[in-house]
């Protein structure tokens, strides 16, 4: 299979691999609430929301002593009042990852009563920024170099591109 590969196909080949592990899910923060004092009552979680950037994509976790506490997901009124009547989700495992995946407020309260002693916490999830602007290249040679284009579709796109490198240069 690769003894017809010379090193520019090689070199390409190479530099794809390293742009999938680039291109892999990046980034993804996992918000531990309360930090390392976890889900508990008595915690301002008020304060530690709002020290915290959450974007689409990242994680809310909740850490806390299984069968002891829990977590709702609920609308804003839940939130208020501390009821469950509106309750979209919920954990009690002791160790519950969510994910945030999409822009919006989200709202959690636990359910066994401790709401009522500060076990609520509201987070405003942000979409993804946009990446950054490449620079123009000065050099605008094809002669001499290959240049590995990513579009705009994702992880499906690079696939094919993949796929379509590989049938091109008789890799497969």
């Amino acid at each position: 299979m690769w003894k017809s590969c010379n090193s520019t196909h090689l070199i390409l080949f190479l530099l794809f691999i390293s742009g999938l592990a680039v291109l892999t899910p990046i980034l993804a923060t996992d918000h531990i609430v309360g930090a390392n004092r976890g889900w508990n009552p008595g915690i301002n979680y008020t304060l530690w929301a709002n020290n915290q950037t959450f974007y689409v994509g990242d994680l809310i976790s909740f850490r806390y002593t299984k069968n002891q506490y829990n977590v709702f997901e609920v609308n804003q009124t839940g939130y208020d009042n501390c009821t469950m009547d509106s309750a979209v989700g919920n954990w009690s495992s002791g160790k519950d990852f969510i994910p945030l995946n999409q822009a919006k407020r989200y709202y959690f309260i636990c359910g066994n009563g401790q709401c009522y002693n500060g076990m609520k916490v509201s987070v405003v999830v942000h979409p993804l920024p946009s990446p950054p602007k490449a620079a123009p290249s000065a050099h605008n040679s094809s002669s001499d170099s290959a240049v590995l284009v990513v579009p705009r579709q994702g992880f499906r796109a690079l696939a094919v591109s993949l796929a379509m490198l590989c049938f091109e240069f008789g890799w497969v």
